[in-house]
């Protein structure tokens, strides 16, 4: 069985009961959301627990949403709360708006119901929502780290003595972070993946859209892995699927609303131009995307093409995850000039920034961090930290708020 791992989500929903009416806790399908948000529901914040998941309780939300809400006692906590339909969420609001004590409803939800227009009408304002990914190394380790508010505070783990090379990192990569998919051997892995993308695919897009009968969908998604840790080309895929760009872009949307995948914008210095460049694109945890790639250790071990992208994907989805229970919460960039690149630009509500860049290798030369230092140089009064993480064995001070970090940082600090 999966073991029970402490979340590190599960401070920001317990503060957020203390003063909002609606708590929606969202993530993809066996990342632990029923789990989190029961404990919340029996240790933290005490409420009652009612599953949509079973046929009874959806068939009458479904068949009368105002009557159901009336019923139920409060606090309480809605499982798989997409399942209602939106009328529920009309339900609940029409309840917090006569009653504006918080922490009334903790709603968990595996689509991102927030698409629906109608949900999103009724709950703005009156619902704070926390994202839940698969579980962070930190997380697997039992560590309290949180290394992006570590960056911005300049206080990166002072690690001495991390495994040296990529062979260190193979199986936490294939891994990945699913709690279900980790407890098992790599065949049955791959069949555990393979059901969890047809389930994902069919169930939670039903949920949100129209498109659950698009046979395009799951060759789309393993199109998305082969850009992983690239530039998103929508028109390249559509040549692929002899699809029209503007469908990939929105069923692109699609497998981002069904946390499948994940796009970051480019950062440029200016706020008006970020969102015409191209953004890179992610798949949501390593794991998966080793599966889409149909990549093992051994290919993992020998392809140097595979292991950048993998090592890539699993930084960058571990930062992001980080980013979401940070005391910062930064928005996430990647960054391009000319030949200039950098894989994560971090931004903070203040416009300071932090600036990541990934590499495979254990020995790193002054030019693997040369266009952290020009990024540094030309945003001097904003630059907070440059992290180079890569697989030595020590951090090391590369200069004026520039830090080499072995990849274990993420995990140790």
């Amino acid at each position: 069985m999966a073991a029970l791992y402490p979340r590190a989500s599960r401070p920001l929903l317990t503060e957020a009961l203390t003063d909002t009416r609606v708590v929606m806790l969202m993530g993809a399908r066996q990342v632990g959301k029923s789990t989190l948000a029961r404990q919340i529901a029996r240790e933290d914040h005490p409420a009652a627990i009612v599953n949509l998941d079973e046929q009874p309780a959806r068939e009458a939300a479904l068949a009368d949403p105002e009557g159901f809400v009336a019923g139920l006692p409060r606090p309480v906590l809605i499982d798989e709360v997409q399942r209602g339909g939106p009328d529920l969420f009309l339900a609940i609001k029409s309840r917090v708006d006569e009653d504006l004590s918080p922490g009334q409803f903790l709603l968990t939800g595996s689509a991102n119901v927030l698409r629906m227009r109608r949900v999103w009408e009724a709950l703005t304002g009156r619902v704070e929502i926390v994202k839940l990914y698969p579980l962070t190394q930190a997380e697997l380790e039992g560590s309290p780290t949180n290394f992006v508010d570590l960056a911005f505070a300049r206080d990166l783990p002072p690690v001495e003595d991390a495994p040296v090379g990529r062979d260190a990192l193979l199986e936490r990569l294939t891994r990945g972070g699913y709690p279900e998919a980790r407890t098992r051997e790599p065949r049955r892995r791959a069949r555990w993946f393979d059901s969890y993308i047809q389930t994902s695919l069919e169930r939670d897009l039903e949920d949100i859209s129209q498109a659950r009968k698009l046979s395009e969908m799951p060759r789309l998604l393993r199109l998305v892995a082969a850009q992983a840790a690239g530039l998103f080309s929508a028109h390249g895929i559509s040549q692929r699927l002899s699809i029209h760009a503007q469908t990939v872009e929105s069923h692109v949307s699609l497998l981002e609303a069904i946390f499948l995948a994940q796009r970051l914008p480019a950062w440029t210095p200016g706020l008006g131009n970020r969102e015409v460049r191209h953004p890179k694109i992610y798949v949501s945890d390593t794991g998966l995307l080793l599966h889409l790639l149909g990549a093992d250790e051994k290919r993992l071990r020998e392809d140097d093409q595979v292991t950048g992208k993998a090592l890539e994907n699993f930084v960058a989805m571990e930062v992001v995850r980080h980013a979401a229970t940070s005391q910062e919460s930064p928005r996430l960039h990647h960054y391009r000039r000319g030949r200039d690149e950098i894989d994560l630009v971090l931004e903070n509500r203040a416009g300071d920034i932090c600036a990541m860049e990934v590499k495979a290798s254990a020995t790193i030369r002054e030019r693997d961090w040369r266009t952290l230092a020009r990024l540094r140089d030309a945003r001097s009064k904003s630059f907070r930290c440059g992290v180079l993480l890569y697989t030595g064995a020590r951090t090391v001070p590369l200069g004026d708020r520039l830090f080499a970090v072995p990849l274990s940082g993420l995990w140790t600090g």
